[in-house]
């Protein structure tokens, strides 16, 4: 089993809060509350909020000047095939950094790093545009 660099591994377990908890929230919002249970997120949900996050990063990567071209779309520099391992890159290192802590990130320490992260981020705006994103997907 390779070692980890902690911080990646915390990242992706973090990526996966972040779409773990608006997932849930998206979810509760169309349940009643006698459905209202976790549950875990399927490989092709987790693809499409995957897609969600990198749509957000891709409206904010800056276009070079020199490049005369205008941006492609997202579709024409990421293929679902590089979604989809990335996907399966945070899930194993999610997992490998779970069994390093000999357990799961619990909801309430996945929601203290986010409120954490959210209260030191540089680009406020990126933050919130992020969860509006995941909270507005309909999968």
């Amino acid at each position: 089993m390779k070692k980890l660099c902690r911080n990646c591994a915390i990242i992706a377990t973090l990526m996966f809060g972040l779409i773990a908890l608006a997932a849930h929230s998206h979810a509760q919002a169309a349940r009643s509350d006698s459905q209202q249970k976790s549950r875990v997120l399927t490989f092709a949900e987790r693809v499409a909020y995957q897609y969600t996050i990198e749509e957000v990063y891709w409206r904010h990567r800056i276009w070079p000047k020199e490049n005369t071209n205008p941006k492609p779309s997202l579709d024409q520099v990421m293929s679902r095939a590089q979604v989809e391992k990335k996907v399966e890159d945070y899930m194993r290192d999610s997992q490998l950094l779970a069994d390093q802590r000999q357990r799961q990130f619990t909801p309430a320490e996945l929601q203290a790093e986010m409120d954490r992260i959210a209260s030191h981020t540089k680009l406020p705006d990126v933050l919130r545009e992020l969860f509006a994103a995941l909270n507005n997907i309909h999968l």
